[in-house]
């Protein structure tokens, strides 16, 4: 007789202000996980997550030309405009909110990211997944989202590459990144893809309960080692859901 073994769930609350800061003047840089000049040993990653960083760049300024290697970069802008340049594009790439942008930095690659804008501030998250596969030849790819089609439900917006799901951008891992806009008083349950994986739920804005854990404004909460959780809205909510292998 098969035995079924219950999972018990883990859960990892990070509030907004206990995120590293680094001020550069020209950056405001928030981080999740350990990164450049902030290290704190408990918040290396969680599982196949290794960054995320909120971050709001000057007018006309941003990162020069820098090298990445075997990671998947994701970067969501959320308000103003960024422009991207890689060695595998030489023009200008612009990207803007409700736009999402990936790049498989594989066997190595070049790139620069501004702020576009000569007067307004880019905010943006910049995501870093460890990837299944090593050495891959880079790519980039970038699409847009509509508000509508995550307006009270879950917006698909990054899977594996190994996956046949239409519609979503693709990186090399056996992730799912998604967002959803829950207006006040709505829950939603949501369901993992395999005892692996966890997700990393990031609150945008807003104010909602998961699991008993009240999030404000940018709190963030890791949960792994169950099959689903139901979240609810105190009032009108922006969630971004980062699902990854427990690795």
């Amino acid at each position: 007789m098969e035995t079924k073994i219950k999972l018990i769930m883990k859960k990892v609350l990070h509030k907004a202000d206990s995120r590293g800061f680094a001020n550069h003047s020209w950056l405001q840089a928030n981080h999740s996980f350990s990164f450049a000049g902030y290290y704190n040993p408990e918040k290396i990653h969680f599982g196949a997550l290794r960054v995320l960083n909120d971050d709001i760049i000057a007018p006309k300024m941003g990162f020069g030309t820098h090298p990445h290697d075997n990671m998947e970069i994701i970067t969501i802008p959320l308000k103003g405009v960024l422009k991207h340049r890689d060695n595998m594009h030489q023009d200008w790439q612009q990207l803007l909110p409700e736009e999402v942008q990936v790049m498989s930095a594989g066997t190595g690659v070049q790139h620069s990211e501004i702020n576009g804008s000569m007067e307004d501030h880019l905010s943006l998250f910049q995501i870093w997944v460890i990837p299944n596969k090593q050495n891959v030849t880079p790519r980039y790819d970038q699409k847009s989202f509509t508000l509508e089609d995550r307006k009270n439900k879950l917006q698909t917006l990054v899977t594996s590459i190994d996956e046949d799901f239409e519609g979503s951008l693709k990186i090399h891992q056996d992730a799912i990144i998604s967002r959803i806009d829950l207006d006040e008083a709505n829950a939603i349950n949501y369901k993992l893809k395999s005892k692996n994986h966890g997700v990393y739920i990031m609150n945008i804005f807003g104010n909602v309960t998961i699991e008993n854990e009240t999030l404000e404004t940018r709190d963030a909460l890791g949960i792994s080692e169950t099959d689903s959780f139901s979240i609810h809205a105190s009032t009108n909510s922006s969630l971004l859901f980062i699902e990854v292998p427990m690795i």
